[in-house]
Parts: C-alpha cells; structure tokens; sequence
C-alpha cells in the first residue's frame, strides 16, 4: 500500500487560521517570570526570540519524544548566543497518544503565524514532515529533523510535490540518514548477525514503516535471503496479529522484521508471537521501536513482555559514538536524572546548527534558512554528533546507522556496532557501552 497522502490545500489553509497553544521553556534560568507568563524575561539588552518545536510528547508517544526535546532544551542551556535569549515552545503533534500529521501541520502553521520563531525542531515522524514541509517551505521557515528517515521527504517528484511552492528553496533539513541505509542495516543484522535466510516481514502502511520495510525486504533477498511474506497492517489491525503470526508461523521464518513504530503494533506483535510460541525467532525492527527500557512505560520493551525480548534487535538512523559520548551522556543525566534517548543527541545537534545560524545572521528567517542550505560550498556544522554538512536536498553527510539488541541483564537496548555506510567503516560497542535509553 503507498503512503497516506496528505491533503496540501487544508494543509496551507491551516497557516491562516491557526492560534497558539505551546508549552513554553525558559532559557536561560534564573529571571522570575511576570505574571501570567511562563517565558523568562529577556536581560537588559537582550532580544527574545523563539525555537520552535514540535515532537510527539504524549501517549505512547512519550518515550520517543520527551528525550529528543530534553536534548533540545540542554543544548540552549549549553550554547548561549551573545545578544539573544531563547525561548524554547514546545508542541505535542500526537493526538489519542500516536503522531497525527494534521496536528504536526496546525503547530507548524501556529509557528509560522509566529514572526518571533526563527527556526523549528522536528518533526520525529516522517509522515508528519510530509504534512508540515509544504507549509514551512511556504513560509521559508527552516526545519531541522532529529529523526525523519523517509527518502521522499527530500529526494526526488515527491519531494519537489512537498516543496512546491518554493522547489529550489530548501527549509527542511535532517541529522538522521535517510531508511534507504537503515533498511540496508536491518537486512545486514538479519543475515549476516543473525544468519537468518528466510524473513517474514510486518509494516505498518505508513510513510516511515512501509519505506523502512520495503527497503529491508530489498537488500534482504539481494543478499541471497527469501521473502516467505510481507503483510501491511494499518493502525486498525495492531490490537490483534493472531491470524498474521498464525499464518507465518507455518511459513517457518528464521527473521521477523517490523516497519513502524511501538505505537502503530510494533511491541503487540513480539509479544503475541510469543505467545503462539515464536519467541525463539530472531526480531528486528527500524528506530520506531528505540523508546526506552522495559521499564519505560509504554516502550516497546516493556509492551512486548519478557517472552517477546530475546533475539531481539534494532536500528537508529545515528550516530551512537558520538566525539565526545561520556560528556554528553553526563550532562544529560545531571540535567534530567535519566538516560539519553536514542534522540537526544540529535535534538542537540539540530538545535546547535539553528543556534549558529542565528548567532550569524541573526532571527531573520530568509537569512536563517539561507545560511543553513543556500551556500555554496555548503557550511560545515560543528555538533555534538561530529561535523554535519547537507547536500542540495537537506540531507546530511553522516550516512551512519547504530545497531542494538537487548540485553537480559539491563532489561534495555545494548549498542553492539555502528556502520558508516559511505566510507564502509564498521565500529563496535567499548566496553559498557551506553544504551539509547529514555527510561
């Protein structure tokens, strides 16, 4: 099945009618708010400006968005620019607890309506960047993605669909490669980790699953592995994949692979193919299934059960040795008392390049997203994830995908290996190497 496609004219129409209704966050600390306002004032002198961002921040949600903001707001904290205080304004694009690209274009819309927001974080979903990039395009409103990992939201018709307003003016750009890598590495973990030759695959209809899985499914059979089936179950089949599992169970997989998120099935569908006794079945899934521990609430480790967790791996579109990990793992943890979510860091690197542009050229947005995507040669970015440079898409010069699996003992993710798929380069875990946690 293709992707949802996206209505673009109620997608515009949303940029005249919207109103706010954000969460704000102070940076810096230590001004008393006025009444009525939960802004910190700016010191004498200063100008106010706001970084918008937009992430799933409730529901199921919660795992994969709160950590990627928690990166955002540590790096305002971290990064002063001279002259400016930043008022970081948060919006949940989840509604009933799963992303909903309808909500992503309202707050997108709300942000632009906002002359005070100079760029914007997120979105974390691909097919909430597909509702949101035609309108940010529009209005010439940068966005820098942690996580988006579908192809089309940048190269090729699509993308041009998305940006048609402006084609030759690029306002989104991303830190995570893109799933045509990632699919590579989950294919990789089945048949070369695994050794599996044989895989049952599971999407779940949307942008960023059926991408994902349809990838997987390629670079599987090219190196030599076969298909036994490939089944799209859309959000109104993920309480109940009895008949699916059943199905396939009599098909023999020596892999399952998932495309999607905890929230769209991804956790049932480990725990019920535990319960019809395909536990000992190897399982691999994209980072929509990096939320947490199995301590974390609604993760896909805690939903899947202890049945469902062994031999079981993942992805994230990043980088996991990050230059200097144990400073930022250490400031993380001081600032929220938790681990980094496989995310953190990249909310951090996104929001670093923003805060570059603005301690360049200033709140201006054309000269914001220009600094960003309109040189030539393209800027190099220093970050927390190593120098980022985007090509004429947007898309970054770190082709790098982390490999986890779980770990009995921690009862959450172990890294085990990253691969640069540009230069070949594969690394594996040091020793107690950190997990991508947001427990």
């Amino acid at each position: 099945m293709k992707p949802r496609p996206i209505a673009l004219l109620a997608v515009v129409a949303i940029v005249a009618s919207a109103c706010s209704s954000a969460a704000s966050t102070p940076s810096p600390a230590g001004n008393t708010p006025a009444p009525g306002s939960s802004a910190t004032p700016a010191p004498a002198g200063n100008t106010t400006v706001t970084l918008g961002v937009d992430l799933p921040l409730s529901g199921a949600e919660t795992p994969n968005g709160q950590p990627t903001l928690n990166g955002v707001q540590l790096a305002v904290a971290e990064n002063p620019v001279p002259g400016y205080t930043i008022k970081v304004v948060a919006k949940d694009d989840a509604l009933n607890g799963v992303h909903d690209p309808q909500t992503g274009a309202t707050n997108i819309g709300q942000f632009v309506n906002d002359s005070s927001v100079f760029g914007v974080v997120g979105p974390f979903n691909s097919n909430v960047a597909q509702a949101e990039i035609p309108v940010s395009n529009a209005a010439g409103l940068l966005q820098c993605s942690p996580a988006n990992t579908n192809p089309g939201l940048t190269k090729g018709a699509a993308a041009l669909q998305l940006r048609s307003t402006h084609p030759d003016q690029i306002a989104y750009v991303r830190v995570a490669t893109t799933d045509d890598i990632q699919g590579q590495a989950g294919a990789d973990i089945a048949y070369n980790v695994v050794g599996a030759r044989t895989a049952y695959i599971v999407d779940d209809t949307e942008t960023y699953g059926k991408g994902l899985a349809d990838q997987f499914e390629t670079t599987f059979k090219a190196l030599g592995g076969t298909v036994v089936g490939h089944d799209g179950v859309g959000k109104s089949g993920q309480s109940d994949f009895t008949a699916l599992l059943t199905a396939a169970k009599a098909k023999n997989p020596q892999f399952v692979y998932f495309g999607g998120v905890t929230a769209t099935g991804g956790g049932l569908l480990r725990k019920q193919m535990a319960q019809l006794g395909m536990a000992n079945i190897p399982f691999g899934g994209g980072d929509g299934i990096s939320d947490g521990s199995a301590a974390t609430a609604n993760s896909f480790l805690n939903v899947a059960g202890p049945a469902g967790d062994p031999s079981t791996y993942m992805t994230v579109a990043a980088v996991s040795l990050i230059p200097d990990k144990a400073k930022f793992d250490a400031d993380y943890k001081a600032k929220y008392g938790s681990e980094a979510g496989a995310y953190s860091a990249s909310g951090y690197a996104c929001t670093q390049i923003l805060l570059q542009a603005l301690k360049a050229v200033g709140p201006d947005r054309a000269k914001v997203r220009a600094y960003v995507t309109g040189q030539t040669p393209a800027p190099t970015f220093n970050t927390v994830l190593g120098n980022i440079t985007f090509d004429a898409n947007g898309d970054t010069s770190q082709h790098i995908i982390s490999d986890y699996k779980f770990d009995p003992t921690t009862k959450d993710w172990a890294f085990f290996e990253q691969k640069d798929f540009t230069s070949g380069v594969t690394t594996t875990a040091p020793p107690a190497a950190a997990a991508p946690s947001a427990s």
